[in-house]
């Protein structure tokens, strides 16, 4: 029990907010009452626009997908932390919807708790504003790669939509797909060969293996 909760502690510390801090403020957040710990299985539902908590979580083991509507955002993993634009405002939604693609352990510090961390510890809150300017270069490089509207996003997007573990299988004929992400049949095959190149994707017929999500979103 004492290793899990070890291992627990430094890979907290080792994330955004916690990282540049000391290690009173890790101990404090891992032992207040008011944080809160979470199992979750496969294709639960950790947050839609109208239900969220105003907490920041981090995500302990598994893997979190991150979406908008159809468009798949971002994939977490261990370390990562999710739910900043829940906090410190008023809105009544939240911007995504969060899904757990594997078994996951979530750890979630409500709004109360964070400002308190920050207040007692200004390296925390410094890395806060450090973290949320990060997510804003993050969006911002995403909006250009999707406004570019090239054929290799569009199926790399299409393929971590069906993604199934490590692997997606289409769920039309090529010629439907290109219909569907308003391709050329030429211009989806060469997406499709250019993400295999690059060591992305490897074909098997129907069915596309995906060692890292992440490589294919880049």
């Amino acid at each position: 029990m004492e290793g899990n909760c070890g291992a627990e502690r430094e890979l907290v510390k080792g994330t955004f907010l916690f990282r540049d801090g000391p290690d009173e403020a890790v101990e404090l957040a891992l032992a207040d009452p008011r944080a809160v710990r979470q199992a979750a299985p496969k294709g639960a539902v950790i947050y839609t626009p109208r239900r969220f908590q105003r907490s920041l979580g981090v995500v302990l083991e598994g893997q979190l997908q991150v979406s908008k509507g159809p468009l798949i955002i971002s994939v977490l993993g261990p370390g990562e932390l999710f739910g900043a634009a829940a906090l410190f405002n008023d809105r009544p939604d939240y911007a995504t919807t969060l899904t757990a693609r594997a078994p996951c352990r979530l750890l979630f510090l409500p709004q109360a708790l964070v400002e308190e961390l920050m207040g007692r510890f200004p390296a925390v809150g410094r890395s806060y504003v450090a973290y949320l300017s990060e997510r804003i270069r993050f969006l911002s490089n995403k909006i250009d790669a999707l406004t570019a509207g090239s054929a290799q996003r569009k199926v790399a997007q299409y393929l971590l939509s069906r993604l199934d573990g490590e692997w997606a299988e289409l769920d039309c004929s090529a010629a439907g797909l290109a219909r569907r992400l308003g391709v050329g049949r030429a211009s989806l095959y060469r997406a499709l060969d250019a993400l295999e190149e690059r060591g992305a994707v490897r074909r098997e017929g129907r069915r596309f293996y995906i060692p890292d999500p992440a490589a294919l979103e880049e």
